[in-house]
């Protein structure tokens, strides 16, 4: 029996969301000050006033932008370190510690960026999908290639993923409205699984 394992990330896997976490480990003055600069922002996207991903782009830019690939990536490494396994909810690392791997494949789906991202799906042996940063010589842009990985995206994506891959059970784990798409899709959609 072929099976597909789909994880959205953050809170799903995680107890914390890791954008925050991540800019904040990544330039924690930096983040205090445009933290404080995207409140309104971040107010107006609580009320659903605000476009999640020009919001999001915004922040992320504001504390990343035309910073050195190299660097990011350096940062993301120790990021990964400092936070994992802490940062993984217990019940959800014994879940995926114990799951069958042959004939499966598993993915991280997430809106999160792949650049803080990737270590964490490496050490879990799952692929990922996630909003891509953008970089150009090197600098990241401030930018995504593509939409950010959220909601129907992320439906999209994994769809683009096995297009050649026939599965006899999908099973999708999520915790939020962003995921209903890919848990409404799956044989089986688990909401707030691991809480």
């Amino acid at each position: 029996m072929k099976k597909l394992y789909c994880f959205d990330f953050d809170g799903t896997l995680t107890y914390k969301d890791t954008m925050f976490l991540y800019l904040k480990f990544y330039n924690p003055s930096k983040f205090r000050i445009q933290f404080a600069r995207h409140i309104p922002l971040f107010i107006l996207l609580k009320l659903k006033l605000a476009d999640a991903e020009k919001v999001k782009k915004s922040f992320i830019g504001s504390i990343l932008k035309g910073q050195l690939q190299s660097k990011i990536e350096t940062k993301s490494q120790l990021f990964f370190e400092e936070y994992y396994p802490k940062v993984v909810r217990e019940n959800a690392l014994d879940f995926i510690k114990n799951m069958d791997r042959e004939n499966t494949q598993s993915f991280i789906v997430t809106a999160s960026l792949d650049i803080w991202t990737k270590p964490f799906a490496d050490a879990l042996k799952m692929e990922l999908i996630a909003t891509e940063a953008e970089f150009d010589n090197g600098i990241f842009t401030g930018n995504f290639v593509g939409k950010n990985c959220n909601g129907e995206e992320k439906l999209l994506r994994i769809k683009k993923e096995i297009k050649n891959y026939k599965f006899d059970k999908t099973i999708a784990f999520g915790d939020t409205s962003g995921d209903r798409v890919m848990l409404n899709w799956a044989n089986e959609g688990h909401y707030q699984f691991f809480h």
